[in-house]
């Protein structure tokens, strides 16, 4: 099965536009956590958000190196031989630092960038659920692209 390196940064916006889940993977000290999260995204940038409370703040705030990953166009291929079948996709993978934003105005920046990826349009956020929502920033570090076909 054919695999392709992706390196373009257009192609790999291109994969990132049309995944619908992100998977974070954290350090929980010496084990790995992963948790699939809805996200925004602009160029160099993850935006996540969640509940201010949970295991996934508490490791950011311990250790804020993640990776991430998302996948689109998933076909499984059958072949006669049940060791022959294989996946079909595309892939991101990449790493980055987290921060949690503090300030309004970013958290609603991010916020706006989230839901306008699922809802497409921007929504009004009341104060009171800013103020109870986790907003993240993933400054992303290098992210590659793969095709398997």
């Amino acid at each position: 099965m054919p695999t392709r390196k992706i390196t373009d940064i257009e192609e790999i916006e291109g994969i990132i536009n049309k995944a619908i889940v992100c998977h974070i993977g954290l350090v929980d000290d010496k084990e790995p956590y992963v948790v699939p999260v809805s996200f925004g995204y602009e160029r160099n940038a993850l935006y996540l958000h969640g509940n201010l409370k949970g295991r996934k703040v508490e490791l950011i705030k311990k250790n804020n190196k993640v990776c991430f990953e998302m996948e689109v166009d998933l076909e499984l291929k059958k072949a006669e031989e049940v060791c022959d079948w294989s996946m079909k996709y595309m892939s991101v993978i990449g790493v980055g630092r987290a921060c949690i934003l503090k300030k309004e105005e970013d958290k609603i920046y991010a916020l706006n960038l989230i839901t306008k990826r699922y809802a497409g349009d921007k929504l009004s956020f009341p104060k009171p659920k800013i103020d109870r929502t986790l907003v993240i920033k993933v400054d992303i570090e290098s992210m590659t692209g793969k095709q398997l076909v």
